[in-house]
């Protein structure tokens, strides 16, 4: 009988250490989910806790740079009696709390380079200094690479762990410039009535890049010298010439008046060269120049006589005519003069 009351009760042991086992699995994940969320708060607790200087684990720099012109490049004119300088401004940061000292290297493809060596910055300051460039007068025109590097070497007075640097590089822009000379192979001529002569005038581009120039006779002497029946052609009206090379010569067709007179004329023709790169870019306006020549037409004369050496001879020969006949009447005179005065 005991054994069969002790074999009922199993049943109910197995059910309360069933019940005994959830209740310790509860407990244990109640635990665990307590845990987890005391670490989330603990890791939170630390990262609001930590200083900013902390959380910046190297030194760190920015730099930045920007030309005064429109186009973003840094200009820079060569013309005879520019400033042969372009710059560029520049702003350096230092981004964490960290005490710095900045180096800065600046490079421009051989051109002579002006700026600051180092800079100091303490935690959150910025600087600006200019980054100036400067060229050789009548330098080609041409474009170039500026580089401006800025490099950590000291944070707190000791060299950071690792290379810290920040890079601006911009166009360097070697501007180009008109300049240009005209030379006449003959200043001055002497030519008949209906002659037929090629004048050649020289132009020279005497700037930094090639340029293309107008030619031709001015308006204001072509006129004068058609209403005196000059006829004027001019085979080239521009040509392009590169720089510093050699001249292009231009020829001036000139056929002088049909019916000159008796009398000698001067005349004065000027040839214009204008630069057609200084009338599109150069805010001076067109770069020209000019050169003035002496065209010299003799009268008409009669073959074999010439109007005023002939006249100038007929007064010396009347001249002593007259004198020789004064002469003659002296010599009539005096007989009667010796007459009158006996004994003499």
């Amino acid at each position: 009988m005991l054994l069969g009351l002790r074999l009922s009760q199993v049943p109910k042991m197995v059910m309360r250490v069933k019940e005994v086992g959830r209740n310790i699995g509860d407990t244990v994940k109640a635990l665990r989910r307590s845990l987890f969320l005391l670490a989330v708060y603990f890791a939170s607790i630390l990262v609001v806790a930590t200083p900013a200087s902390a959380q910046v684990s190297v030194p760190a720099v920015d730099l930045q740079c920007l030309s005064p012109n429109p186009s973003g490049a840094v200009d820079v004119p060569v013309y005879p009696g520019a400033t042969l300088t372009g710059f560029a401004n520049c702003k350096v940061t230092n981004p964490n709390q960290y005490a710095e000292r900045i180096d800065i290297e600046v490079s421009a493809d051989g051109l002579v380079v002006a700026a600051p060596g180092t800079i100091s910055l303490g935690g959150g300051q910025e600087s600006e200094f200019q980054t100036t460039v400067r060229a050789d007068q009548r330098m080609t025109m041409s474009g170039r690479n500026l580089k401006v590097t800025a490099t950590v070497i000291e944070a707190n007075g000791v060299p950071p762990p690792t290379v810290t640097d920040s890079e601006v590089q911009m166009i360097i822009n070697i501007l180009q410039f008109s300049r240009l000379q005209v030379e006449a192979t003959e200043p001055f001529l002497q030519l008949s009535p209906k002659t037929d002569h090629n004048f050649e005038f020289k132009v020279y581009n005497q700037g930094n890049w090639a340029d293309k120039f107008a030619v031709g006779v001015t308006e204001d002497s072509r006129d004068k010298l058609e209403d005196k029946g000059f006829q004027i052609s001019i085979p080239l009206v521009s040509v392009e010439i590169e720089s510093m090379g050699d001249p292009m010569q231009v020829r001036v067709l000139v056929r002088t008046p049909k019916n000159q007179g008796w009398t000698d004329e001067y005349h004065t023709l000027e040839f214009e060269a204008i630069s057609e790169f200084s009338c599109r870019y150069e805010t001076s306006g067109c770069n020209s120049m000019s050169q003035m020549i002496t065209i010299y037409v003799r009268g008409v004369y009669l073959p074999g006589f010439e109007l005023i050496p002939s006249l100038a001879m007929l007064g010396m020969a009347a001249a002593v005519i007259a004198r020789r006949k004064m002469d003659d009447d002296d010599d009539d005179e005096d007989p009667e003069w010796r007459e009158s005065a006996p004994g003499l």
